[in-house]
């Protein structure tokens, strides 16, 4: 996604859906299901992270078990195939993709909890080129009867079932910092009213909503705090409060460190505009921010590609970084209270977007010095970015 940078400035990172994967439900893991024969619920105010483990999805699973088998180097190889293992969160970017919700809650065992990002308002993300989306702005009414309710539906069947959604990524940041776009202007509507009808009926005992909040170099700038937070608690208030939002969820598909001294861009001559110049400063500043506004601020930080810092030429790319290795493996262990775990949400190795400018969705960021060439569409498999992720990993694997 596109976004301007100077004294309020913002950046943000593409979000690249991932490509549809058919699930196959496993005798064990439907075994596991079948003994979680209470309904699950997750109490608000807890953290529904602390005794669940961030379930390993077999949509990712299957995707990086392609990937192993088209690797020669057996320590390579050992070392790919346990990524698979890693808890991901999986991707519902279009309609057709809702059948998923189904399948995936059919494999959880009653020890995890699954991630979902709920991904495909109307106009989906305005500042941006490689990841909009399929429904045009003016669409409110699909994304709610076709996507939003038919995903409620497939929860409503899945009581047992314990959730952690991630609400609409870039959405309501984008209408922070880029509602001067005509494209952002023409989104601002849909989105609101898309976000507050997702939030109010996904609204179940079994869930936990966290709302995309950006990260430290987006809204964590001076000028951006207050009125990101008053944009958040706006429509969590539109949608009446529901107890089931948690809070927030900040670097989803980033690079940004969660604590990192001197920042990475701490020495930039605008750095004295945010303070926010890791995700831990970030919380701290926003959180408070969306408390007394009187919703719950609680979050979950994407550590997935944020392993390695000092790799982008500006806080503004977004794109395929180049350099990057696997982050922190999901945790609730966070040494921070308001911090409920460390997730997985970007499945690493699926593209940011196509760095090749005469290809459709093209977007220059993706054409930047520090991106990684070559690279697919977004959403697609890049398996030479994969196998650096894996060698670039800290914790290694």
């Amino acid at each position: 996604m596109k976004y301007s940078l100077g004294l309020a400035a913002c950046a943000a990172f593409a979000l690249a859906a991932p490509a549809p994967t058919e699930t196959i439900e496993k005798k064990d893991n439907i075994q596991a299901r079948a003994a979680c024969a209470s309904k699950v619920t997750l109490a608000p105010g807890s953290n529904p992270f602390a005794s669940r483990t961030l379930h390993a999805n077999s949509a990712y699973a299957s995707e990086v078990a392609l990937a192993v088998a088209a690797i020669s180097d057996e320590s390579l190889k050992a070392k790919a195939a346990a990524v698979g293992k890693v808890g991901t969160f999986l991707w519902i970017d279009t309609i057709s993709r809702v059948p998923l919700v189904a399948q995936t809650l059919a494999e959880v065992p009653c020890t995890d909890i699954v991630g979902l990002v709920v991904y495909d308002l109307p106009g989906r993300d305005c500042a941006a080129k490689a990841s909009n989306g399929e429904l045009k702005s003016g669409e409110l009414s699909r994304y709610q009867k076709e996507y939003i309710d038919p995903i409620v539906a497939a929860i409503k069947a899945a009581p047992n079932v314990a959730i952690a959604l991630l609400i609409e990524p870039d959405s309501l940041p984008n209408l922070v910092t880029n509602a001067n776009l005509t494209t952002c202007k023409a989104s601002a509507s849909d989105y609101k009213a898309g976000v507050a009808y997702a939030l109010k009926n996904l609204n179940l005992p079994n869930v936990a909503m966290y709302i995309d909040a950006g990260h430290g170099g987006w809204l964590g700038w001076d000028a951006n705090l207050q009125p990101g937070a008053d944009m958040l608690t706006g429509v969590y208030k539109t949608a009446g409060s529901p107890k089931q939002v948690f809070g927030i969820a900040t670097n989803v598909a980033g690079w940004n460190a969660w604590q990192k001294s001197p920042g990475e861009f701490e020495s930039a001559s605008d750095a004295k505009y945010n303070k926010c110049q890791d995700e831990k400063r970030y919380i701290a500043a926003f959180n408070p921010l969306l408390k007394k506004g009187g919703m719950p601020n609680h979050a979950i930080i994407d550590t997935g590609r944020n392993a390695v810092q000092g790799l982008r030429l500006e806080w503004g790319d977004w794109c395929n970084v180049n350099g990057a290795g696997f982050g922190v493996r999901p945790t609730s262990t966070t040494g921070d209270s308001l911090v409920d775990a460390f997730v997985w949400v970007k499945p690493g190795g699926e593209s940011d977007g196509v760095s090749d400018p005469s290809a459709d969705r093209y977007d220059s960021f993706c054409g930047h010095a520090d991106a990684f060439t070559p690279a697919p569409q977004a959403g697609q498999w890049n398996q030479a970015y994969f196998e650096m992720l894996i060698k670039n990993a800290v914790p290694s694997f």
